[in-house]
């Protein structure tokens, strides 16, 4: 007999399809937003200097890392799936005391008669 698992909950299934593809949009949003914000930095902070060359890179590195993360969605958290179980235990069957000498139903068919037809054609 298999032990008992853990019956199935609802908080174990994934995320449903829209509410993913939802965070998955927000974050990229997010991402896209900080990317203009370091060309904005990249322009308007003077003087140019080494934070000049930081901004850059963000601004030229951040969608790769936007798609990225974005794309990664719910895999990191998904678990596996479980199988539904029959989680009641099996009554017991009750024994009832054998027989001295068990009932025996046998069934004896004979054909049915056939009407008389007449010669078989294919004689």
């Amino acid at each position: 007999m298999k032990p008992p698992s853990a019956p199935q909950s609802a908080t174990s299934l994934p995320r449903a399809p829209r509410d993913d593809a939802h965070a998955r949009s927000t974050k990229y949003l997010v991402m896209m937003a900080v990317r203009v914000a370091c060309f904005g930095a990249m322009v308007l902070v003077t003087p140019y200097g080494w934070y000049t060359w930081l901004f850059a890179a963000g601004a030229v590195f951040l969608p790769y890392v936007a798609v990225v993360i974005a794309n990664v969605g719910q895999d990191l958290n998904a678990s596996g799936a479980k199988a539904p179980e029959r989680m009641l235990p099996a009554t017991p069957v009750a024994h009832r005391p054998a027989a001295s000498s068990p009932t025996v139903i046998r069934i004896a068919e004979s054909p049915a008669p056939r009407p008389d037809t007449g010669p078989d054609p294919r004689s």
